[in-house]
């Protein structure tokens, strides 16, 4: 073999060694670079400030989102409780957002109260509440994560999702997550920081 196929043969090599770094990369990181599952619909909520946010405000970075109630004896406890603990370990560009399920018990002032209750940074960490047939929309249609208020038990009066999600800076959904069993605070940090 001449200089310039051995040449050639290194550069192949190289070439195949950095996609294969990539590749490992994006399957460590847990989402594609392509990788979307739909983009948040469009909604108008009101903030537990009593500001109104839409999707328009969630767009140019990233978001973790839940949705949660304040009286819930379930999962949400323990949800919140992990998302206190990505308010800590995210960087400060990464927002973070609980939408309530119930909204008739959760008003704005109930939010607050919850929101102290633990230690929610009020600039990146939004609680939202709203009429029922918006949130409805948002969780199912939207986020593809179910939703029912008809049939719950009296711990859980509302079943929900206690699934985390990932949102891009163009409200592209790009990921699901435990938030409660299984919960993988890393792997969040790790996929939020690559959105970044």
């Amino acid at each position: 073999m001449n200089k310039f196929g051995m040449r050639i043969g290194l550069v192949l090599i190289g070439v195949g060694a950095a996609l294969i770094v990539v590749a490992q990369m994006r399957s460590r990181a847990g989402i594609p670079a392509d990788a979307a599952y739909g983009r948040v619909p469009d909604f108008a909520l009101t903030e537990s400030s009593g500001r109104t946010v839409q999707r328009k405000d969630l767009l140019g970075k990233p978001w973790v989102v839940d949705f949660i109630f304040t009286s819930c004896a379930g999962s949400c406890p323990l949800m919140t409780a992990q998302m206190r603990k990505l308010q800590d370990a995210l960087p400060v560009q990464v927002g973070l957002l609980s939408f309530s399920v119930d909204p008739q018990r959760d008003t704005p002032e109930v939010l607050v109260r919850y929101a102290r209750q633990y230690q929610a940074d009020s600039q990146r960490w939004w609680f939202l509440t709203g009429d029922r047939a918006t949130l409805y929309n948002v969780s199912i249609n939207g986020f593809k994560l179910p939703f029912d208020d008809s049939q719950g038990t009296a711990q859980e009066p509302i079943t929900h999702s206690s699934r985390f999600v990932l949102i891009d800076r163009n409200a592209e959904i790009r990921g699901f997550y435990s938030g409660a069993e299984n919960f993988d605070l890393s792997k969040i940090v790790e996929d939020a920081k690559r959105l970044l």
